[in-house]
């Protein structure tokens, strides 16, 4: 699945590639007919340095994206139910062996009380996480906290998608967490760099380069296919990371006939008790950053691309002019962490890594709107059907807009009238007006419709 040594001859073809002008302008012709790039016209673009050129790379990783995605972005909350592990991954907090961090697992309860907190600011998905443990009773708790989740609250304040990022699992257990009517699975490789990947894994189950390698292909046997890769940048050689991520998404879609939903870009942050996470063996400038999200967006086309908040405010408005379709906000990453926020507890828990940006559902929302983009809650294509083959038929081709346009409205509408405050809310209003207008006719109408009902009480729209 992963041959290093191929990576490796491209990124040394690859220097001089990424100085022919010509050839880089060839290739990003071809990124705009959206049918993707392949490993060695990937690895040229990560050589570019020329600013010219970078220019032009960054322009057309944003027609890409409006493309495909249009001015939406995606917005959801992290929600972590156990900072328990296993595993001993020297970048991470939550390693079994650091003894600084206090261990918590959220009873249901507990979950209840933080599904009521995300909800009453607006959210409508979640990424549920946990640390990764191997027992027998581990998948049991995760299921149950899955009912939870969607069992709490009511008709209109209610978790419409919950989507996973949790241990690999055997292709049964998999199947039982597809018929928990989960969203996507998310796995992070973390590193494709089998050597850096056994040096910073040193313990755990998760030290098994390929037991973790293959869940994604035990998770679409099981009837899973609607998966989300990530890597942790800083670990190794950022070039050598998007190759394999290229190599494993080829493979997919050569094996399954469907490349990943996401993919997720996270840089290492300082972490409780690690001094890997504060000295990133490969840093990542923010230049590079931005080429990383670039390129993979002229890449893979389709796919959504994920932002966290451990960026800042700053980066992460940059960040979706050049691919990102997809963003966390208002986030915690340590269990019971909304609800300590909303009761105004002053108990520290320590994070499973650092947030860059700290700021509430509301101010990223408003910021949005104020720099035109579409906030969207929207969970219509879980619940209706469209994943794997007959998500990436619509997106391939840019016709998921067609659908998502309006479902963003819908759901950004309910989230003005329920949860925003009264700036955001004016300011989102104007917004919707100026979309609805700029719409096909026939399209409008029906929009419109739909709109008025809504605010006439109307609950959960989707096209």
């Amino acid at each position: 699945m992963i041959n290093e040594e191929i990576i490796q001859a491209s990124l040394e073809r690859s220097e001089d590639w990424g100085k022919d002008p010509l050839h880089v302008r060839e290739i990003l012709a071809k990124a705009k007919t959206l049918t993707g790039l392949n490993a060695e016209e990937v690895a040229c673009l990560s050589a570019v340095t020329d600013k010219d050129l970078l220019a032009e790379l960054f322009q057309i990783a944003a027609e890409i994206k409006e493309a495909i995605y249009g001015k939406r972005i995606v917005i959801f909350a992290p929600l972590y139910i156990s900072n328990f592990c296993s595993n001993s991954c020297l970048y991470c907090a939550f390693r079994a062996d650091n003894k600084e961090l206090r261990r918590r697992a959220l009873t249901q309860e507990e979950i209840v009380k933080e599904t009521e907190a995300l909800i009453q600011e607006g959210q409508k998905r979640v990424l549920l996480v946990a640390g990764e443990t191997h027992d027998a009773q581990s998948l049991d708790y995760i299921l149950q906290s899955i009912e939870t989740i969607y069992a709490t609250g009511n008709e209109r304040d209610a978790i419409r998608r919950i989507n996973i990022n949790i241990a690999p699992q055997t292709t049964t257990d998999f199947k039982r967490l597809h018929d928990a009517k989960i969203g996507t699975y998310q796995l992070f490789q973390e590193t494709y760099h089998r050597k850096t990947y056994k040096e910073i894994h040193v313990a755990g189950k998760k030290a098994d380069y390929d037991w973790r390698l293959t869940a994604i292909d035990r998770a679409m046997q099981a009837g899973i296919d609607d998966v989300g890769l990530g890597i942790l940048f800083g670990l190794a050689d950022w070039r050598f990371e998007i190759l394999a991520l290229m190599q494993h998404i080829q493979y997919l879609e050569q094996k399954f006939g469907v490349g990943p939903h996401t993919l997720s870009v996270p840089r290492l942050e300082p972490a409780l008790g690690s001094s890997v996470s504060s000295n990133p063996p490969f840093p990542v400038s923010d230049q590079d950053f931005s080429k990383i999200i670039a390129i993979l967006r002229l890449a893979v086309p389709y796919t959504g691309i994920i932002l966290s908040t451990r960026e800042t405010a700053e980066l992460r408005r940059n960040a979706l002019a050049i691919g990102i379709s997809q963003i966390s906000a208002g986030s915690r990453t340590d269990p019971g962490g909304y609800a300590a926020e909303k009761e105004k507890n002053s108990a520290f828990q320590a994070g499973q890594f650092s947030l860059g940006d700290h700021r509430s559902l509301d101010e990223v929302v408003r910021d949005l709107v104020t720099l035109g983009y579409l906030p969207s809650f929207c969970t219509a294509c879980y619940r209706q059907g469209r994943t794997g083959e007959d998500f990436m038929a619509l997106a391939k081709c840019g016709r998921i807009k067609n659908l998502c346009d309006p479902n963003a409205l819908f759901t950004f509408q309910e989230y003005l009238l329920h949860y925003a405050k009264k700036e955001t809310r004016e300011l989102g209003e104007k917004l919707i007006e100026q979309k609805v207008a700029d719409m096909p006719y026939a399209q409008k109408e029906i929009v419109t419709k739909i709109l008025k009902e809504i605010q006439a009480g109307r609950l959960d729209s989707y096209l």
